[in-house]
């Protein structure tokens, strides 16, 4: 029986659980973002190569959600989940001991794939547990949870990679997402419409193929490359423009920028109502323009502009990714679970193709190449956005 009443104790637990979990997972995966530059002095590095200390992470996220989520079928959602937040956790410490560059490079792709075992599964533990009418509420705090998650990492790891060095920041973070970890474990009910199922590999590969081969799936699913690659770009190398003139800001003071990701909290629940009044794709595609519209303002070379900038972006991006994740979950009629993990393959694809890939434009042309980028990629997300209605 599907869950269907808030505030019930059931209902608390999983939200509360599923909270943990992103918290805990997206502390992990993004608290190198606001340190890029602390790593670019340390090993003596371009802007692009440090980003490979996120890139690698979501890479190996991407790859690992096409199988994690179908492996889950056999195993459990639960013991999933838990297991990759303990390892992951476990590998952030492990990481924080090492000077070795391509060491650090090869424990965070090893915690990504790990961190693939939650990213892959809630979402479909959601669908399984709670209500049709309850999905996207949930979704959206879930979401919400995760921005928190990130949010968090990124400030923390910025204040104690100034104050004391990266492995202390690193460190910390594990240790407080080994404890998180527990504490999911913990509160998570057992899926009670969870049944085991075998693995077919021809029908996996199939669903796969008839996934892609739905063009309302195919388009959501580039919709989500786009956004993730638009939105990891940006925040990559903001710290590298403001630590230049006129600005010359520290790293910890960038590192407040991270505060910027609570506008999930608000966006992204809010695009989960609004798409019930309206038709989802009006709403993606004024959620897109709020993406160009916030890259826009940021042009301005004053702090406020920037700040104002980044707030209109993040809000646009996380209203687009709530709507994106959501519609994905209500169109697939079969295999949700794999179309779910496509979804975010191609979302986690993208932040690594276009985080690494940013550099570039960084490095011939700084803010004005990292926005002529990522402005023409979101007007193709429109376009696409407009086939939706068809």
């Amino acid at each position: 029986m599907l869950l269907k009443k808030k505030n019930t104790k059931k209902f608390n637990q999983i939200v509360l659980s599923l909270f943990l979990g992103g918290f805990s997972s997206f502390s992990i995966l993004y608290c190198v973002q606001s340190i890029l530059p602390v790593f670019s002095k340390q090993f003596s590095l371009t802007a692009t190569e440090s980003s490979l200390s996120l890139s690698a992470a979501t890479a190996t996220m991407a790859i690992g959600t096409l199988f994690i989520g179908p492996l889950s079928d056999r195993i459990g959602r639960k013991s999933i989940m838990s297991s990759s937040l303990l390892i992951a956790a476990i590998l952030t410490i492990i990481c924080s001991t090492t000077n070795n560059w391509m060491i650090i490079v090869l424990l965070r792709s090893l915690t990504g794939l790990a961190l693939s075992g939650v990213v892959a599964v809630a979402m479909t533990y959601i669908i399984e547990e709670i209500h049709p009418d309850s999905v996207s509420f949930c979704m959206g705090l879930y979401i919400s949870g995760n921005t928190i998650g990130g949010c968090s990492g990124r400030l923390l790891s910025s204040f104690l990679a100034e104050y004391f060095s990266w492995n202390i920041a690193l460190i910390t973070i594990g240790f407080f997402s080994l404890i998180s970890s527990c504490l999911f474990l913990y509160f998570l009910p057992s899926s009670k419409n969870f049944y085991p199922i075998s693995i077919d590999l021809h029908k996996f590969l199939k669903n796969f193929y008839l996934h892609l081969k739905n063009p309302t799936l195919f388009i959501l699913f580039a919709i989500g490359f786009i956004l993730m690659g638009s939105f990891i770009t940006i925040f990559n190398y903001i710290s590298y423009r403001l630590m230049l003139s006129p600005f010359f800001l520290s790293s910890s003071t960038t590192g407040f920028l991270s505060i910027i990701y609570l506008t999930g909290v608000y966006s992204s629940p809010k695009a989960g109502i609004l798409i019930n009044q309206y038709h989802r794709s009006s709403v993606l595609r004024i959620a897109l323009f709020l993406m160009i519209l916030g890259l826009l303002i940021t042009q301005y070379n004053q702090i406020f502009m920037i700040v104002l900038g980044l707030v209109v972006f993040s809000g646009g991006f996380f209203a687009s990714h709530s709507i994106a994740s959501t519609w994905i979950s209500s169109h697939a009629k079969i295999a949700k679970v794999q179309a779910t993990s496509l979804y975010l393959f191609f979302y986690y694809l993208g932040s690594s193709i276009f985080g690494t890939f940013g550099g570039f434009f960084w490095f011939y042309s700084k803010w004005t190449g990292i926005s002529f980028f990522i402005i023409i990629i979101l007007i193709f997300g429109i376009f696409l956005s407009l086939k939706l209605e068809k």
